[in-house]
């Protein structure tokens, strides 16, 4: 649970508006970097949800997209998008960080395979109601959020009768533990159910970063107040052999508790 550019971590409350401009800022700031550290591992046109390296095209949460219309949810550069798209999907890609959408062009070009994207926030969608099939969120969105309960009404607003939502988060188990990979970060160091955002700041007070956590209790109330109903929650194990570090994320935690949450719903 951090990120370039604060240099005041701290627990606080922190409004809507603070958390997206940090967030828009510090994504754009860091999104050079993300592509570089990352970019191989996520592939141009390939569907990760998460450091464990859980591919879509393996397990099959949103099913055969064929001919359907999508939304992906905090797209980055679109490759899980990209990916879709390969699979006859109509795929589009939403991201506040304007810098990662730069990203997602330059990976259209190299490979030929465009996706629409639009540089905006998941608690305002800017389309018309019922315009998918589906959405999801795949590592991207969901924990920089400061109103959850917002998006995902925003998502069932757009989402068609029946339609699917899916999206992966940080295991809210991890929220107790330090953003340490190794083994002296195997430590209980607050309460699971603190939902106190974590903020980073500069010395003039101003957030540079916020991330909001929820329990697994949470999500399932948020999604069922909005007319979801639930129908599978994946927490992957650590692939054997999968030696990748990725902030938290590694072999070492990984062989003892979840770093991933994977929700799978269905609008009535």
């Amino acid at each position: 649970m951090s990120s370039p550019g604060g240099i005041e971590p701290s627990r606080r409350t922190v409004s809507e508006d603070e958390t997206r401009r940090a967030n828009r800022r510090d994504w754009d700031s860091y999104a050079d970097e993300y592509q570089d550290t990352h970019g191989q591992f996520l592939g141009d046109a390939r569907f990760i949800w998460s450091p464990e390296g859980v591919d879509e095209a393996e397990v099959r949460v949103l099913g055969d997209l064929a001919g359907r219309d999508v939304l992906e949810i905090g797209c980055g550069a679109a490759q899980c998008a990209r990916w879709l798209t390969t699979q006859g999907a109509r795929a589009v890609g939403l991201d506040v960080s304007h810098r990662q959408l730069q990203h997602g062009r330059r990976i259209d070009l190299q490979t030929g395979v465009v996706v629409p994207t639009v540089c905006g926030t998941a608690t305002a969608l800017p389309f018309p109601d019922t315009s998918f099939d589906v959405a999801f969120s795949a590592f991207g969105a969901l924990q920089f959020v400061y109103d959850a309960a917002t998006a995902v009404a925003e998502v069932a607003r757009i989402l068609r009768p029946g339609g699917r939502f899916a999206f992966s988060v940080t295991h809210p188990i991890r929220w107790s533990l330090p953003d340490d990979p190794t083994a002296e970060g195997l430590v209980v160091t607050s309460s699971y159910w603190d939902r106190t955002p974590y903020v980073e700041q500069d010395a003039d007070g101003t957030v540079t970063y916020a991330e909001h956590h929820r329990t697994i209790g949470d999500w399932v109330r948020i999604l069922a107040a909005n007319g979801f109903r639930l129908e599978d929650v994946i927490e992957p194990e650590w692939p054997e052999g999968h030696d990748r570090v990725w902030g938290g994320w590694g072999p070492v935690r990984g062989a003892l508790i979840p770093g991933t949450a994977i929700f799978s719903a269905r609008r009535d």
